[in-house]
This record gives C-alpha cells, sequence and structure tokens, in this order.
C-alpha cells in the first residue's frame, strides 16, 4: 500500500492481455515480485526467476490474482552460465515464441560494510558483482534476443529494462577492464552496474531501428532482502539492523513504490529508449556511460566471452 504521507509517481495502467514478459529477480519481498505482480495484474503472461524457493516465490506472486495460471517460474542463478542457458531453453518453450519485455531486475550487493580486501570470485573467476549483475545478465539478454527481435518484428515493438543504481555513480570505465586497485565492493557494485547501462545504450543504438528498444534506470532506495544477504557476515551490527528494520521500513520505499519506474519502462506507450530513467522521467546517467566508444568496446569483449562457451554462439551482433 502506499503511504499517505509519500508522493511516489506511479506507472499508468495499460492493457497487457496479449503481452508476455521476464521478470528476473522476483523473490518474495522484491522488486521483482511486485513488478511481475502488477505486470500480471494489467493482464500480461509473466515468467519469473529466483535463485531458490522458486515454488514458494510463484505462490507468493499468484495469490491473489485473477488468472494465476499465467504466472510461470523457472529457477535462474545469473553467475552460473549453465543455468542461464537452461533458463532460456526453458524460456523459449513456455514463452510461446513471443517476449515483449525482459525486465532485467536480478543482481546482488554483497559486503556492505566493506571489509573485504580482495575480490570474491565466482567459479569461472570473475568478480562477483561484475559476473553476477552484469555478465550473467549479459548472457541473459543474449540468449532471449531471438524472442524479443522476433516480436519486435511481429508486432512493432519490444523492450529489455535493465534495474541499475544510483551506485553506477560510483563505477568508471577503468573498472570495466581492469580489476579495481585497491579493491573496495562498493565502487565494484558500481562498476557491475555502469556495465548494465553501457549495455543499455548499445543494445538501443544497435538494435533500436528494428523496435527493439533499452532503457536502464535507479528504482529509488527501496526496503528490501537485498541487504540481508551483504549483511550475513554481519554479526551483531546485523542483528540490530534486523531490530531497526520497522523504523528503516518506514523510511524507504516498498518495493511495489520502488517498482513504478521499471513498471514504466517496461509497459509506458512512447518509453525513449537509450536513457536511464529515475522516478519515471528520464535522467542524467554517469558522464562515463556516454562514451560510446567503451559502450562498444565493453559489448564487443562480452560477445567474446560469451562465444568461449561451449555448445553456444554469442548473438551479439
Amino acid at each position: 500500500m502506499i503511504r499517505s504521507w509519500r508522493r511516489v509517481r506511479r506507472a499508468t495502467p495499460v492493457d497487457l492481455s496479449a503481452k508476455t514478459f521476464v521478470v528476473t529477480g522476483a523473490s518474495p519481498g522484491s522488486l521483482g515480485e511486485a513488478t511481475a505482480r502488477t505486470l500480471a495484474t494489467w493482464g500480461a503472461a509473466v515468467i519469473v526467476t529466483t535463485r531458490s524457493r522458486t515454488d514458494e516465490a510463484l505462490a507468493a506472486i499468484r495469490d491473489g490474482l485473477e488468472h494465476p495460471a499465467r504466472v510461470t517460474a523457472h529457477p535462474l542463478d545469473l553467475a552460473s552460465a549453465t543455468s542461464v542457458e537452461r533458463f532460456a531453453d526453458w524460456c523459449h518453450g513456455a514463452s510461446g515464441g513471443r517476449l515483449d519485455a525482459l525486465v532485467n531486475n536480478a543482481g546482488i550487493h554483497l559486503d556492505l560494510l566493506s571489509k573485504w580486501t580482495a575480490p570474491r570470485l565466482t567459479d569461472d573467476g570473475r568478480e562477483i558483482h561484475f559476473r553476477t549483475n552484469y555478465l550473467g545478465t549479459a548472457h541473459l539478454t543474449d540468449r532471449l534476443l531471438p524472442l524479443l527481435l522476433g516480436t519486435a518484428r511481429r508486432v512493432g515493438e519490444a523492450r529489455v529494462v535493465h534495474v541499475a543504481s544510483h551506485l553506477h555513480h560510483r563505477g568508471t570505465n577503468a573498472g570495466l577492464f581492469a580489476p579495481i586497485e585497491p579493491y573496495d565492493s562498493w565502487v565494484a557494485y558500481g562498476v557491475s552496474k555502469l556495465a548494465l547501462v553501457h549495455h543499455a545504450f548499445e543494445l538501443e543504438r544497435r538494435h533500436g531501428a528494428e523496435g527493439l528498444h533499452a532503457t536502464c534506470l535507479h528504482p529509488g532506495a527501496v526496503f528490501t532482502k537485498i541487504a540481508d544477504k551483504g549483511l550475513d557476515e554481519a554479526g551483531v551490527l546485523g542483528r540490530v539492523r534486523a531490530a531497526f528494520a520497522p523504523i528503516e521500513a518506514a523510511m524507504l520505499l516498498t518495493p511495489e513504490e520502488g517498482a513504478q519506474t521499471q513498471i514504466a519502462c517496461a509497459t509506458a506507450p512512447g518509453i525513449v529508449g537509450g536513457r536511464y530513467y529515475r522516478d519515471l522521467r528520464e535522467a542524467e546517467p554517469n558522464r562515463d556511460a556516454l562514451d560510446e566508444a567503451v559502450s562498444r568496446r565493453l559489448w564487443e569483449s562480452t560477445a567474446n566471452w560469451l562465444s568461449t562457451m561451449p555448445s553456444t554462439e554469442s548473438r551479439l551482433t
């Protein structure tokens, strides 16, 4: 429920009864859950993902919907190439060959207390924020491009929405291609989100003329469970935060409030692609994101990375 004392701009309802959406990161209490519920309420068929407890998340989203069967779910771990491939293969069938919008909401923000002195690496040797937030998202987008482009050709438009963060301002273009020294997990998070902004802008440049439009956004300061994982090593401080959670919740946006900008980016008529949004309006991104040569270099290096995966062929062209 919207708090009466807070003025929150809201996305305008749209009839989505003929459309299909994918929303990643739709665990209970998340921006993804709020986004998926709104899209389903407006009539869309919605495919959601979570890393774990997928059945529980699906039940929470379906609860109270007029047509609950139009929401389906599948596990997805963006840090795992195998998981992305499995989800993409499943999605090509589950979507019925139509995908109007991919809302890339899933992400992580770890080490909120900045205790790490060196990067935590995934199994394939990548810094965990960059691997999950950017490379995993780029991989998924790449694998779903045929669905998106096919829909754009048939109905005139499809969309990709990257949920970035105001913290992309903490990233630098140098951090996209070289280790962050000295290591700072907040900067690493910012770099991963800056990469998403670059990716959205370059996707628009390459496919906007075909009707596939890409946007990125900052959802605002939202009370979700993303900080729980980031503080899982905090000990006493984590318990103190839990005790004061009601106060924190009162000060921050609810997931439903915070989801309004990504909902608008996915559904609003005439949305302008290749832009960064905040509070349902265009906003100024980090100036580093405006360097088209860097966007192109990042795109090409990502395509090279994707092409090295077993039995896959990058569609980033």
